[in-house]
Formats: C-alpha cells, structure tokens, sequence
C-alpha cells in the first residue's frame, strides 16, 4: 500500500482549495482528484528521489591488497676446493745423480738418487746448485745432490742455506776393464778406464805380459790415446773425476786371442808420471 506523505497531502488540499475560489463551485470529479493527487505525489517522489543523487566526483576507495613481503632466498656460495701443496719439500731427478758428502765431485759418493725415487730435501748450497737430502742409500742418513736433473717440490721458501763441508783432499782413483783386440798389421788390447776419484789424471803408463809367452810390452804417455783401426787415432790429454776413456796399448807382433795376459796401470794426477799417482792390476784373456 501507498503510504502518502503529509506534505504532499496538505499540497494538495491547497490546490483543491484554491481552484474551488477561481471558479464556480462544480462538483468535483472524484476520478479527476485522484489522478491529480497522483500526479502530484509522483512529481514529488520524483523531485526527492533527485535529491538523493550521488555526488559525483567523490569516488568510492579503492582497496589495493598489500603483498607480503618476502624475504630475499638466501643464495648458497659453492664452498672453495682447496688444492693441498705438500709442505714436505721433496726432489726427484729425472736421470740417476749421485749423492755424495758435500756438494761437489771432489767430495766422496755415499749414494744415488734413482729414475722414480723420491727423497726429502733438508736445505741447500749457497748457490742453489746443491741440494741437502735425505741418503736414499744405506750410510750416512744426508748426502749433497746435484740439482741438474732434479725436480723439487712442495715449500722451498723455508729451506735454510748450509755452508757445505771443507773441501777434502782429493783422492786419485780408477776403475779399469778390457775392452777388446783390435787388429791391423799387428794385435792391439784396448782398456776402458774410469776416473772414480777427486784428482784428474794427465798422463798414463802401461806394463803388459802375455804369461803364456812371457813377452812384455810398456808404454808411457802424456794424455790418453785411442787407436780405432788403421787409419783413426785421437787423443784426450785429461781424464777428469767421472770421465771415461778407453786407451789403446802398444801392439803385439803375434795374435795373442786366448792367452792369458796381465796389465798393471798407473795414472798420474801431472805430466811425465808425476804428481798424486795409483796403479791397478788386471787379469785377462783377450
């Protein structure tokens, strides 16, 4: 049901009235009434339904959600691979040196460093030439080698420097071996000599029997001479500490191949057969 409002009501009845005045009293149309009453309450309803009009201009809040913050993901460093150095300085040659008591050819040889042997190294020569080792032979427990062929590794910045031992007085010494008969008109033996000693030697002499025959054949020499045939010859006037040399003896007249021969050497540190000398024997069969 239509609920009027009382305003519009008394609106009304002052129109109703004020007509009533203007003209002849005409009995009302009570439809005609009711329609304008109507129309009145419609413009009305119309007039206060405009005034409840939003105001523009005045926008409703935007709500923006806010975003939680999240907290960066850590980022995971990769942990560094260390590569362990030994602090072991150690030293390996790649070919076979000997090791001797002080750092040099004059002092006496108590062992050898091998192809594929490993030694610890303690300190070194003022030079760096040497290196102080642990003996890799049996005798005393540290040697002098020489570092020519060797490879060093792990901390080296903390070897210390010793001043190597008094220099020895040097010893002559050599090895000797038959090489071989050589021939050309005559028979010739041929030795293989080797300076194992400190002292180097300049001069030779050779005393050689043949027991069979009793025939003895000598010779001294400045220098060392091989004869290689006929025609080639050549000769080498020192035989240092650790030189090797084969020398050509004077020839015998007859083929002495199956006798039983006997030679005494002796090598001399001066020309002439003079200075520090020493002899060795050998027994042989050509």
């Amino acid at each position: 049901m239509l609920k009027l409002n009382p305003i519009l009501l008394a609106v009304g009845v002052l129109l109703i009235a004020s007509l009533a005045c203007a003209v002849p009293v005409v009995t009302p149309d009570a439809n005609v009434i009711g329609t304008m009453i109507v129309q009145t309450i419609a413009v009305a309803a119309t007039q206060t339904a405009q005034a409840f009009v939003p105001i523009t201009g005045l926008e409703s809040p935007t709500f923006t959600p806010e975003l939680p913050t999240l907290s960066p993901t850590p980022t995971v460093s990769p942990i560094p691979v260390f590569t362990s150095t030994p602090t072991v300085p150690l030293i390996s040659v790649s070919v076979a040196t000997n090791c001797r008591v002080g750092p040099g050819r004059a002092y006496d040889r108590v062992g050898a460093l091998l192809v594929g042997e490993v030694a610890e190294v303690f300190g070194m020569n003022p030079t760096g030439e040497y290196w102080y080792i642990r003996n890799p032979d049996s005798g005393p427990e540290f040697c002098w080698l020489w570092g020519e062929y060797a490879t060093l590794s792990g901390n080296l910045s903390a070897l210390p420097i010793y001043t190597p031992p008094p220099t020895p007085t040097p010893t002559p010494a050599f090895n000797v071996s038959f090489a071989g008969l050589e021939t050309c008109t005559n028979w010739w033996v041929e030795f293989r000599l080797e300076n194992t000693g400190g002292v180097t030697f300049k001069s030779v002499s050779i005393t050689l029997r043949d027991i069979a025959t009793d025939v003895v054949l000598s010779m001294s020499a400045n220098g060392f001479t091989n004869n290689d045939g006929c025609s080639t010859s050549n000769t080498r006037d020192n035989l240092d500490p650790g030189d090797r040399r084969v020398v050509s003896m004077l020839p015998f007249n007859y083929d002495p191949t199956g006798h039983e021969l006997r030679a005494t050497i002796t090598l001399c540190s001066n020309t002439g057969g003079t200075g520090l000398c020493t002899s060795e024997v050998i027994n042989f069969k050509p």
